[in-house]
């Protein structure tokens, strides 16, 4: 009989489990040449601030700001709204009410949602070059690029750390890869109706 060690990390574990659906959303925005003008960029500005919408909600959650120090300080929507702003975007029109809105939550799929958001700032720093050659900075245009003042890769330790240490059941563990997948999923539907 061979014994199956989990790994203790669940952002490790979360990494695993999401790697193909990432892997996806990932490339299917680098194919629609997301960052060859403001135009191919406005439509990623599109997704991003739909994607935002939906979760915004869960950074105002009092359950999940006391579980995961500065979550409040991490929300981004703000900044996407900045951004689209700059750019004389309009905000996306849509019918559908946000994912999240505020009401009662589920906790692990609610992190697993969160751990995708997060993760999404480590790829900014490359995104960041990517926009540049198009006139866009941390100050106008990509705002919600931007690295946190202690940098991309301490930002998103201080909230893996955090994360891994949250006490979930075994029983309900599963929920936060659920939950990470279909914030995957969430995106790729996104890019599919805005980018593609």
């Amino acid at each position: 009989m061979t014994l199956t060690i989990l790994d203790p990390s669940r952002a490790r574990r979360l990494k695993a489990m999401t790697h193909h659906s990432h892997d996806g959303v990932d490339r299917s925005i680098m194919e629609a040449a997301s960052f060859d003008d403001v135009a191919g960029y406005a439509r990623f500005l599109a997704v991003q601030y739909l994607f935002h919408r939906d979760i915004a909600a869960l950074y105002d959650a009092p359950v999940l700001q006391a579980l995961l120090p500065g979550l409040a300080q991490r929300k981004r929507l703000a900044l996407v709204e900045a951004d689209l702003a700059d750019l004389d975007l309009h905000q996306p029109e849509t019918v559908q009410a946000p994912l999240f809105s505020g009401a009662a939550l589920d906790v692990p799929t609610a992190l697993g949602w969160l751990y995708v958001a997060e993760g999404s700032n480590m790829g900014a720093a490359l995104l960041r070059k990517e926009v540049a050659k198009i006139g866009l900075s941390d100050s106008f245009g990509a705002r919600h690029l931007a690295p946190a003042p202690e940098g991309p890769a301490a930002h998103w330790r201080a909230f893996t750390a955090a994360l891994d240490a949250v006490e979930i059941a075994e029983a309900d563990e599963p929920r936060t890869g659920q939950g990470a997948n279909a914030a995957f999923l969430r995106v790729q539907a996104l890019i599919d109706g805005h980018i593609d």
